[in-house]
């Protein structure tokens, strides 16, 4: 986990990078979501508020922040655009627009639900861009004894936590695009399915849900029970190393779905 700075933290030059973006900043909002980056905070100015994250370029995950530029014009029906980048004072920083949305509520019978399965829709009908992104075979390649059947050629945001779906008034938003992947369409559906178990719903509701996107009838028995054993050697792993409350409630939905799989 990085350790997350607070605008009073930066320094002078950094916070003036960032003006020199957005204009005089009046306040600054702190963002608790999110663990991968050293910066993320809502400036407000004047005229506008954005969203700024950062790393510092030494930071062994810089590439996070390079591959969430390269991939905002592809999904920018989905997420906020980015409005500007910028690599200066030691710091790769990005500024985004700012959507009024709170996290996803993955508990039975949330209203959300719906909109985030429309979304998952949504990202299933996006061309996959010819970047160098993850491959699903590698991505789970250390949890699987079979990750070729993950392989596909769609685009996967796979890091679907309550943080990183936005939910307005008419939509689920998907941010945080620093693990974008290549791999088989059924994959985001099923990311999904372990995170509505660990709220809640039992493996086979989470996967009737699941079944209402087009993708989840692409996939085939072996794939499912071979991702569902890979997301609990994943989330088991996670959780042993930080015993985090709510890394082990997803640990433990994960561990749920792989025995209903098996």
């Amino acid at each position: 986990m990085t350790t997350r700075l607070q605008w009073e933290d930066l320094t002078a030059d950094v916070r003036d990078i960032i003006s020199a973006q957005t204009g005089p900043v009046l306040k600054a909002e702190p963002i608790s979501d999110g663990y991968n980056s050293e910066i993320a905070v809502i400036v407000h100015t004047e005229q506008a508020r954005t969203f700024v994250k950062g790393l510092r370029t030494e930071n062994p995950r810089v590439w996070t922040q390079r591959m969430e530029q390269a991939i905002n014009p592809h999904v920018a029906s989905i997420t906020p655009r980015l409005r500007w980048q910028v690599k200066a004072g030691g710091w790769n920083l990005l500024g985004f627009e700012v959507i009024d949305g709170r996290p996803v509520d993955y508990s039975p019978g949330s209203p959300d639900l719906p909109k985030l399965r429309d979304t998952l829709g949504r990202l299933g009908q996006i061309p996959c861009p010819d970047l160098p992104l993850k491959q699903a075979e590698q991505r789970w390649s250390a949890f699987s004894d079979s990750p070729g059947l993950f392989a596909g050629a769609a685009l996967l945001h796979t890091e679907l936590s309550p943080g990183n779906v936005l939910i307005t008034e008419t939509s689920a938003h998907l941010v945080d695009w620093a693990w974008p992947t290549r791999g088989a369409s059924w994959i985001d559906p099923a990311c999904a399915v372990v995170w509505l178990i660990a709220f809640g719903h039992t493996p086979a509701d989470a996967e009737e849900w699941a079944e209402q996107l087009p993708a989840w009838h692409t996939t085939t028995p072996t794939h499912l029970a071979a991702f569902a054993q890979a997301q609990h050697t994943m989330w088991a792993s996670i959780a042993e190393d930080d015993p985090d409350a709510w890394l082990l409630r997803v640990a433990h939905g994960a561990q749920r779905w792989a025995e209903h799989r098996r």
